[in-house]
Parts: C-alpha cells; structure tokens; sequence
C-alpha cells in the first residue's frame, strides 16, 4: 500500500460500487472507443503497409492508455484487475497494454473520512467507540486504505485495513466489465489462455477480499515465525476483525528505499537480503504457500537501535496474495532450482522432462526449446549455484570472499535477453500460470535484493533445504 500523504489529491467522496453505475461508466467508455477505432480506421484507408503498421501500433498506445484512464477512474476491483494483468500478462498480451497497465495507480487519492467512518461502523458497530482512530489513512490500494488507531482502554497501537464499502460483491461483474472493454479495444486476442486467466483473477479477487481468510493466514505466518527474531509479523485481533475488516497490531519499520537503509554496513544489508531469500526458499521447500505479490510495500524493515545486540528485522505486512501450490509444482520448482545449486544441466533436463508428466506446456516442447530452457534455469538460479560447480558466472558478480553481488549481476536483463530466443520459437505457448506465479515471486526477490545491494552465498542460502551434500 502507498503512503497518501505524499500527494496533493483530494479525498474522493464517493466510489461508483453499484453494477448500473459501473456499467454506464464502462458503456459510455466502450462508445468512445468504438468511435476512435471508426475514425483510425478511416485515415488509414489511402495511406501504405508499412504507414498502417505504424499508425496502428500508434493507435494501440493510445487506445490502451485511454482504456488505463477509465479503469483507473472505477477504482476498486476493476482497477486491481488490471494490476494483476500487468503484472503477469507478458505472454498473452500485446506489450503497448501491459506497459499502460502498468502505470495503472490507484493508489494516490485515498476516500474521505466520512466513506471509511461508515464502513468502520458497519463492521465494528459499538466497539467503534473503543478506538481514538486517526482520519488520515497511512496507506491506500484499490481494494482498501488502513488507518492508525489506539485502543482507549489499553493504549495498544493498531491499524484497521478497512475493505471499500460493496467492493466484495461487485468482483464478478467488474471482471465481466474488464473483459467487455478489452473486446471492444480490438487491441486483446479473446483466446482460451486469457479465459483462464481471468478465471484464475477471479479466483485470487474472492480470496482477497475475504479478510478472515487473510486473518488466518496472517495468524499462521505468526506462528511460523515466532521464535526467528528477524522476522516481524502483526499480531491479528480477532475480536475486530470481520470479512471486511482487519485489526491487527502497528508494526513500524521503513522502505527498503529509505537513505537509512542504504546507509546500513554491508554486513547488515546481506544479514536483511539473507532473511528475505530464506522466505521464498522456505515457502517453496518447506510450506508449499507463496506469497505472490512481489509489492515492495509489502515488507518494511525494522533498523535495530542496538545493532551489538539486536537484529534488523522485516516486517512482513500483506497475506492477502497467499497462494497454496501442489505437490507436483512444488517438486518441479525444487528439483529445477537443485538442478541450478549444482549447475547441472542433465538434472535440469530431466526435471523439465519430468515436469511434461504434469503439464502441458512442457510436454509439448521440442528438444530444441528444452534445451534453450535448461541453459535460460541454469542462469536464472545463477545466484543459488556454487561457485566450485558454476563457471559460468561473471568474475565481477563474486567478491573476494565468494559471496554473490546482486546488484552488479545485471542478472535479469541477461535473463531476459537469453529468453527471448526461445520465447520466438513456433513450440513455445503461455507457460502454466502456477509456474508464472513462481517466475514473479523470484523476480521480485531478485529485485529486492539488487535494491538492497545484500551480499550471499549459495551455501548459506540453500544448505538447510537439501539433503545433498554439500562439498
């Protein structure tokens, strides 16, 4: 969530949640276009091949910003769609509406006070009055905006992460609306990968927007990491909390983007990247639930004030992206990541043979391709691999003591650049979602720790999750 205190925006008084009101909005959008398309189409009539092919691709911008602008104008969960499609959309979109999409910013312009205090008196009745609640949200999102709040009679800090009023209902209809505005931009092929998609957006939008369900999850990560002083999770008060409404302890922290935390010594940022790593691997060897959100809003850090005898801490803010993966996934993701720990390329083939028993998408892949992916896992586990068994990575990416520097790796333009080639080829679809979620998380990780400029070791990183041995 974003902090709406930075910006100048007034408090919106009101939020267009009704199905006819939304409708309107989306027909009135759908007309425009339509027009835009006629009138394109018109101008191109005398012009050559390759003026039409410009002018098109032109048009495409445009048309995708302008769909951007009307999405951003409903807010709630039409908005939240399109930050999914953003997000993980790359395959089966045309890049001129992923790269609108990802401008799509509801976050800067929170709701009045008056819209929230109504919302918090639905959900918490009289115990409202048990709270000195601040009116100034300290984060906003398309779904939800939290406030800061004491309990009167404790002096305990909380928050209230408090859902938009009707929100939860309009997610069916506002993806039926999505979907309708892309068909009318003719700029989205309607093909059975993008139904799954939307399928799969649905599924994750009911789940988000059911907060006890997050509040168990939360409650589980609590326990998880209890007794791990690097770790800081919010404790949930059930008794506030509803399906619309979180309670849960304030937990302070700062940015990763904080000057404070760049300032850290190198030892403390490698100790903070080596706590963020051992989650994902944690998540994918141990658990089987990811957090698939890659949001860095969703962690603070936590700067110990004695660092001779405290730890620097993540706050880990946001359940409401969890996702439980199968045991098949789960297998393939391990045995591709141990395949890269070792830099084995036969291994790394035999996992992704193995993988085309359990999906699609790689069985249908030809020897070529498979081979074009082993070489695209063996770089993108390159931070995960030993030195001793990978001579492949760059002698500037090792410091003097073997440690693995990320933010001189350039290791996702290389990754990029090599997937390219096999993302031309005839054989090469969508791949399955599941291991598009994964793809995410690890670039967001991988991003997380170029930011911070942490420092690790392939040993200290996947020593505790295999039962190899390390030598």
């Amino acid at each position: 969530m974003a902090n709406p205190q930075n910006h100048d925006n007034q408090p919106l008084e009101q939020l267009k949640t009704s199905a006819l009101d939304r409708r309107l909005s989306i027909a009135k959008a759908s007309l425009n276009i339509g027009r835009r398309w006629a009138t394109n189409s018109a101008f191109g009539l005398f012009k050559s091949k390759e003026e039409k092919a410009v002018q098109k691709q032109a048009f495409m911008r445009e048309q995708a910003q302008y769909l951007v602008d009307e999405l951003g104008k409903l807010k709630g969960s039409v908005v939240k769609i399109g930050q999914m499609l953003a997000l993980y959309g790359e395959h089966f979109l045309p890049p001129e509406i992923t790269e609108a999409l990802q401008t799509l910013n509801s976050q800067t312009t929170a709701f009045s006070w008056s819209i929230i205090e109504s919302a918090l008196q639905t959900e918490l009745g009289d115990k409202i009055h048990e709270f000195d609640i601040d009116h100034t949200p300290i984060g906003t999102a398309s779904l939800s905006q939290v406030h800061r709040a004491v309990h009167k009679a404790t002096g305990e800090q909380v928050v209230f992460k408090v859902q938009y009023p009707n929100i939860a209902d309009a997610v069916d209809s506002d993806l039926d609306l999505f979907r309708q505005l892309l068909k009318v931009t003719n700029v989205v092929p309607q093909t059975r990968q993008l139904d799954d998609w939307f399928e799969e957006i649905r599924d994750l939008l009911h789940h988000e927007v059911n907060y006890l369900l997050e509040a168990d999850t939360t409650e589980l990560f609590f326990q998880r990491f209890i007794g791990d002083r690097r770790y800081v999770v919010p404790r949930i008060l059930k008794a506030y909390s509803t399906d619309r409404l979180l309670c849960m302890t304030y937990e302070d922290g700062v940015s990763i983007l904080d000057e404070q935390v760049f300032a850290l010594p190198q030892e403390r940022r490698n100790a903070i990247g080596q706590a963020s790593i051992e989650i994902m691997l944690r998540e994918i060897f141990e658990w089987g639930d990811m957090q698939t959100d890659p949001n860095f809003g969703n962690y603070l850090i936590r700067l110990a004030q004695k660092p001779d005898t405290q730890l620097d801490q993540l706050v880990l803010l946001d359940f409401g992206a969890i996702r439980q993966f199968d045991d098949n996934l789960l297998l393939i993701a391990r045995n591709l990541l141990l395949a890269g720990v070792f830099h084995d390329r036969s291994k790394m083939r035999q996992a992704i043979d193995q993988a085309g028993k359990h999906f699609e998408f790689f069985a249908n892949l030809s020897d070529s391709v498979k081979n074009d992916m082993v070489e695209l896992c063996l770089l993108a586990s390159e931070p995960f691999s030993l030195p001793s068994r990978n001579p492949t990575i760059p002698p500037n990416v090792l410091d003097v003591h073997g440690n693995y520097i990320w933010a001189q790796s350039d290791l996702h333009n290389r990754v990029i650049k090599l997937a390219s080639k096999s993302a031309t080829s005839k054989s090469f679809s969508v791949p399955p979602k599941e291991l598009m979620f994964i793809s995410r998380k690890f670039i967001g990780a991988y991003t997380f720790m170029t930011v911070l400029d942490a420092r690790t070791k392939a040993h200290d990183l996947m020593a505790t999750f295999t039962l190899e041995d390390w030598t």
